[in-house]
């Protein structure tokens, strides 16, 4: 297993995500791999959490990582949130960048959740991917 292409699957996600026009209408440059320091925009996407696990083969080294992207937003109701949501989910549909160590596999959605957030207050999307790379 090699957890080395890690780096380059976030920047080559990251990148198609803050290229995408329509998510860019809905959240400007808005786009964190953590929430930023200081007053946060009402509306973000943050690249969150992965698990990587051995995907290596008889040629060479690879990973599976499944990782989340969330979209969160004050906006009363889910109606933005899930217009964002969509907006990455049409964004990964494309093809990436090519990754800067490595190759993508494949990239597939997983599962999302939307939710509240215990005081109410905030509306969480998390989407769940699966990436696949292999080193080259």
């Amino acid at each position: 297993m090699s957890y080395a292409m890690a780096s380059a699957l976030q920047a080559a996600i990251y990148s198609q995500l803050s290229a995408d026009a329509a998510l860019g209408a809905l959240v400007g440059s808005a786009i964190f791999d953590a929430p930023p320091a200081g007053p946060v925009p009402e509306t973000y996407v943050s690249l969150g959490p992965e698990e990587a696990r051995d995907w290596s083969t008889m040629c060479g080294g690879g990973a599976q990582h499944d990782l989340v992207i969330s979209v969160v937003t004050s906006e009363a109701g889910f109606q933005l949130a899930k217009e964002v949501a969509a907006a990455v989910c049409d964004a990964l549909d494309q093809p990436l960048p090519a990754l800067s160590r490595g190759a993508l596999s494949g990239l597939h959605f997983l599962k999302a959740r939307a939710r509240r957030d215990e005081a109410g207050q905030l509306r969480r999307i998390d989407l769940r991917y699966r990436a696949r790379v292999h080193d080259t």
